[in-house]
């Protein structure tokens, strides 16, 4: 049995297919891992898999968990578990990607850099689209989120591109 996460959660199964010589499905892998903190202690972190390249290529061979990612991947995708810690929150952050958040367990706050906050709560899903943003866990239990981030053209206003801001750039 795989050790609990650092978040106090249970650790996340993950089950990549793939082909065999005759073309067939089969299934390349299968393995249980927990999140660990990230040097920032507001979350715990767990890599599934990322892409080279969007569109991804399904003839890529590599496991996806191995390939070097940051927060997101140039030119690529990235998905990965976030376990957002009670009373926590994340830096302020912007990133050039499309992020898709699906809360797992728990609820989280998403405050934009105006200050305006909604909570999403477990089953919401949210849509982030290169947004200044953070992350704020409210509630005295772990927040779990899947974050899928596909790499995106910086947003544009007024014609300029607005800056990246990424976590580990932000104090």
């Amino acid at each position: 049995m795989a050790e609990i996460s650092d978040s106090g959660l249970p650790p996340v199964q993950r089950v990549v297919t793939g082909h065999n010589a005759d073309g067939r499905a089969i299934f390349k892998s299968e393995d249980m891992a927990p999140t660990r903190m990230v040097p920032s202690g507001d979350a715990a972190f767990l890599l599934l898999w990322t892409t080279k390249t969007v569109p991804a290529d399904n003839n890529d061979e590599i496991d996806g968990r191995e390939r070097d990612a940051g927060l997101t991947l140039n030119q690529g995708s990235v998905i990965r578990i976030v376990d957002m810690l009670p009373g926590k929150q994340s830096p302020k952050h912007r990133t050039n990607s499309i992020d898709y958040g699906i809360v797992m367990l728990g609820e989280i706050e998403l405050e934009l850099d105006d200050g305006r906050k909604t909570t999403v709560r477990e089953g919401g899903i949210i849509v982030q689209r290169g947004t200044n943003h953070l992350w704020r866990n409210v509630t005295d239990k772990p927040c779990r989120i899947a974050f899928i981030l596909i790499e995106a053209p910086a947003y544009l206003h007024h014609g300029e591109p607005l800056r990246e801001m990424k976590p580990e750039d932000v104090d």
